[in-house]
């Protein structure tokens, strides 16, 4: 597959290739691989990309399901099936947080066997999984990129041996916008010693931000430019070096990467809504961040705010 010919490769409307810089294509192990060569690969790379890691026929439930809730929110064209996916006309920005939310079909992929022993053989250990599963439903056009970060700066408070499985629940040809990794930014280390110290929970105490939690105020979240390196992914490889990895996806793969691997995703060029999930897995006697545990996690509500002398 020749990603730099690809066409429809575009981040807020414009062309990835613009830089010189042209995307490569992931590089898929073998999803049965041991244990040592899956940590000896994540420590090279970043990201190890799994196919066919997970039952398709679960994923795509899953999927389902997502669709069928989006559906009921009147976010999917009411003409088709909501297992198609389509998206409802002029639909700019969708929100699907509270998906994962009492789904079953859902946690049975992200916190299924199946999964688990993914991680066991990486950590080669027992492993416990954040209980907050991230929804993402990426509806067509350029509104809903992801911009570049690290998920350190979100989830950091716990131990930094912790890695993200970004599962697609529907297949994602190139054009639809799937995620994609920047080359050697895992190792980027004065990205990793400043950016990547932040934590987006907090603020300065004794200011105008001691009171970051009003509803609707997003002060304390501007602060740290909403915890994104960067919203401008075209430019990024020019100014850090690498490219941008990307690859189809099939429901059934699983892709996998560190705390300080930069990641973003492109414009979704078809007429249907895109749906994944990003869960965390950790060794289970490490540390674990609080806001992300529990029948009803904080995530980044009042009670995740953290004020410091600054």
């Amino acid at each position: 597959m020749n990603i730099a010919a690809t066409a429809d490769l575009t981040y807020q409307g414009r062309s990835l290739r613009n830089d010189g810089h042209p995307p490569g294509t992931l590089a898929a192990t073998a999803a049965g691989a041991s244990g040592a060569e899956l940590r000896e690969r994540l420590d090279r790379d970043g990201y190890l990309l799994l196919r066919d890691a997970l039952p398709r026929d679960h994923v795509l439930e899953a999927g389902h399901e997502l669709y069928r809730r989006l559906a009921a929110a009147g976010q999917l064209h009411p003409d088709h099936p909501p297992e198609d996916g389509i998206a409802a006309p002029g639909l700019a920005y969708l929100s699907a947080h509270d998906a994962g939310r009492r789904n079953r079909p859902l946690q049975r992929v992200v916190f299924g066997a199946p999964m688990l022993a993914v991680f066991e053989r990486i950590f080669e250990a027992p492993v416990r999984h954040f209980d907050y599963i991230w929804v993402r439903a990426k509806s067509p056009g350029p509104d809903t990129v992801t911009p570049p970060h690290y998920d350190v700066v979100f989830m950091g408070r716990g131990t930094h041996d912790l890695l993200t499985g970004w599962t697609p629940l529907c297949d994602v040809p190139l054009e639809m916008g799937g995620l994609m990794i920047l080359e050697g930014s895992h190792r980027l280390t004065d990205v990793r010693e400043t950016y990547g110290r932040i934590d987006v929970d907090t603020y300065c105490a004794g200011t105008p931000e001691e009171r970051p939690v009003v509803s609707g105020e997003s002060r304390w979240a501007d602060r740290h430019n909403g915890g994104h390196f960067t919203k401008d992914a075209v430019s990024l490889p020019g100014r850090v070096g690498g490219r941008w990895l990307m690859s189809d996806y099939r429901a059934g793969d699983l892709l996998v990467f560190t705390m300080h691997t930069m990641h973003s995703a492109g414009d979704n060029h078809t007429g249907r809504v895109r749906v994944s999930s990003d869960t965390r897995y950790q060794r289970a006697g490490e540390p674990v961040d609080e806001r992300w545990i529990g029948d009803e996690p904080i995530a980044h509500g009042p009670g995740a705010k953290r004020g410091l002398i600054c």
